[in-house]
């Protein structure tokens, strides 16, 4: 199976809908973490999303 690989649609969702703008942090430690924590963040809004619809659908 082929499919293409869009990263830009992944940080719309992360810059509008989550209202997440810019990094606050200065050093690259902080900014690493900072930006792993809206990662996480994304991950797990996406995981309970289909975890509620197969809740539904079951």
């Amino acid at each position: 199976m082929h499919r293409s690989i869009q990263a830009e649609g992944t940080f719309g969702i992360i810059k509008n809908d989550r209202w997440y703008k810019r990094i606050v942090r200065r050093e690259i430690k902080s900014v690493l973490l900072e930006a792993f924590l809206v990662s996480i963040r994304h991950i797990l809004y996406k995981y309970r999303n289909k975890q509620k619809k197969g809740a539904t659908a079951a």
